[in-house]
């Protein structure tokens, strides 16, 4: 387990590494900040001072050869608008992006395992059929539609749910939904798939042959044994909601870093925008690793070499 550590960790940190220069260049491809941070008076000599006060006149890869040096080091630089750290700013959102994610996720589990395993065990009965529409129908529906939807009905025409913003706890609930919906759909099927490969195994029959309760031989031998491909998925869900929630929290007006990073990009801040998806990539790769891990307990016969 220790070397399996080990050895993400040091993926971790070349992926990491080749994030860092993708974006790096990437985000300078929309133009010159400096354009933006100018105010129209001045000229064009003060606009060369300002550039290289910022560093914007030295070749890129000397500006990314700085940059990465402070970048192990966790300074991201200063926000070229909000002259503060952009790390500090990452970190004031960053905790909202998790929120939602997390409830998001939660609620999409509880929807989508016992739907799943409705439909394995009604196989072509009613419930399997309601089931694959719902699920075919919230993979289709787009985030922001359905987000906007929810607005116009909770909001708008019943006035029981705050709109926009994080002032309520209660505010959560909308963004949550609309996250929670395409999750909760992809789970389902998944799960569908997997019990219904477990349950046509032998060990299954010889379980419900000894006498075995329904509800025992589906919770301690089909559900645990069809869990690798759900929590790979699970996995994946994390890592889809987190870079998803950008939309989503733009639409709800949701204090999280995805809203941060569509705010820096219109503006070109481009220190925000590395520090941000810095961490979405690194939230991405942890959970990749949790995941990794978990295989292990799940399976003892998994050996990672």
């Amino acid at each position: 387990m220790r070397a399996l550590v080990m050895r993400r960790l040091l993926e971790m940190a070349v992926t990491l590494f080749v994030v860092s220069l993708v974006v790096f260049f990437m985000v300078r491809l929309k133009g010159d900040p400096i354009s933006v941070m100018a105010p129209p008076t001045f000229n064009q000599e003060q606009i060369a001072g300002l550039r290289a006060a910022w560093g914007f006149d030295k070749p890129l890869v000397e500006q990314y050869i700085v940059f990465l040096s402070k970048a192990v080091t966790g300074d991201f630089g200063q926000s070229i608008q909000a002259r503060r750290p952009a790390m500090e700013l990452v970190f004031e959102r960053l905790g909202y992006t998790y929120l939602l994610a997390a409830a998001s996720a939660l609620l999409g589990l509880v929807i989508a395992l016992p739907l799943g395993i409705l439909s394995a065990v009604r196989r072509n009965g009613a419930i399997d059929v309601v089931s694959s529409a719902l699920a075919s129908l919230g993979n289709a529906m787009p985030n922001f539609w359905l987000g906007l939807m929810l607005i116009i009905i909770f909001s708008v025409n019943l006035r029981i749910l705050p709109a926009f913003g994080a002032l309520e706890p209660a505010a959560i609930i909308m963004p949550a939904v609309t996250l929670a919906v395409g999750t909760a759909a992809r789970l389902s099927r998944i799960t569908r798939s997997a019990m219904l490969e477990v349950l046509s195994q032998d060990y299954i029959r010889t379980a419900q042959s000894k006498g075995l309760s329904q509800q025992l031989v589906l919770y301690r031998h089909a559900l645990r044994n069809a869990l690798i491909p759900i929590v790979t998925v699970f996995g994946l869900q994390l890592g889809w909601l987190l870079g998803g929630s950008v939309v989503v929290e733009s639409v709800f007006s949701w204090p999280g870093l995805g809203r941060l990073m569509i705010e820096s990009i219109n503006v070109r801040d481009i220190t925000v925008v590395q520090a941000g998806l810095f961490w979405f990539a690194l939230s991405f790769l942890v959970i990749n690793l949790v995941i990794d891990v978990l295989y292990v307990y799940l399976d003892p016969r998994i050996h990672y070499n």
